[in-house]
C-alpha cells in the first residue's frame, strides 16, 4: 500500500493537485494550499492507485458497500469498486448527493446500497469534515452503519478530531503540516 501511497503523492505533484496561494476552502476557511483530489482521481494512474491504496482499508473494515460526497468521492468509489472486482472482492459504491433530488425516485443516495449494510465513506480531502458527516449521516439514515471513513488528504484542520469525538474510525493516507507540505502517513 505505501508504495501505491508514495506514487500517489508524486502524481499529485506531477498533475499540479497541490498548489499554493491564497484560497478559500469548501468549509469557508482560508489556506495557503489547495489539494485537489479530482485531477489524482479523475487521471488513469491516480484512479488505479486509489483504488489499490484505499481497498485493502475498506476491505480490512468489514465494509460491504463503499460510498462518498459528490462530487469528489464519485470517481474514488468507482476505483475502489473497479478494483474490488479485479480482485475477486466485488464491493459495491454509493453516491451521496449534496440534496435530495426534487425530481425521479427523490434520492439523496445513488448506488445499490442496502439497508444495514456495514460501508466505509470517502472523500478527497478532510478540512472541518463537513462532507464527510454529510455523507455519513445520510448512510446511517438509509439504515447503515459506518465502520470505517478515509480520506486521501488530512489538512489538519478539525475534521479528524470531530470525526473521532463522533466515535468514527477514520484514516487517511497523507496528511499536510501547517505550511501544507504534504506526507504519507499511512504504512
Amino acid at each position: 500500500m505505501k508504495d501505491n501511497v508514495d506514487r500517489l503523492l508524486e502524481l499529485a505533484l506531477e498533475l499540479g493537485a497541490l498548489k499554493y496561494g491564497d484560497f478559500t476552502l469548501s468549509s469557508g476557511k482560508k489556506s495557503s494550499y489547495y489539494f485537489d483530489g479530482r485531477l489524482l482521481s479523475l487521471n488513469p494512474e491516480g484512479a488505479v492507485l486509489i483504488g489499490r491504496a484505499l481497498l485493502p482499508l475498506v476491505a480490512a473494515s468489514g465494509a460491504e458497500a463503499v460510498g462518498g460526497p459528490t462530487l469528489a468521492a464519485d470517481p474514488m468509489v468507482t476505483s475502489i469498486a473497479m478494483i474490488s472486482q479485479l480482485e475477486g472482492k466485488g464491493i459495491p459504491a454509493f453516491i451521496v448527493r449534496k440534496e435530495t433530488k426534487e425530481h425521479g425516485m427523490g434520492n439523496l443516495i445513488e448506488g445499490p446500497l442496502q439497508p444495514g449494510s456495514r460501508v466505509a465513506i470517502v472523500d478527497d480531502a478532510c478540512t472541518s469534515g463537513g462532507s464527510l458527516l454529510h455523507a455519513i449521516a445520510a448512510a446511517e439514515n438509509a439504515g447503515c452503519s459506518v465502520v470505517k471513513v478515509l480520506a486521501l488528504l488530512d489538512r489538519r484542520e478539525g475534521g479528524t478530531e470531530e470525526l473521532a469525538r463522533r466515535g468514527y474510525d477514520f484514516t487517511a493516507l497523507m496528511a499536510a503540516d501547517p505550511n501544507g507540505r504534504i506526507e504519507v502517513v499511512v504504512r
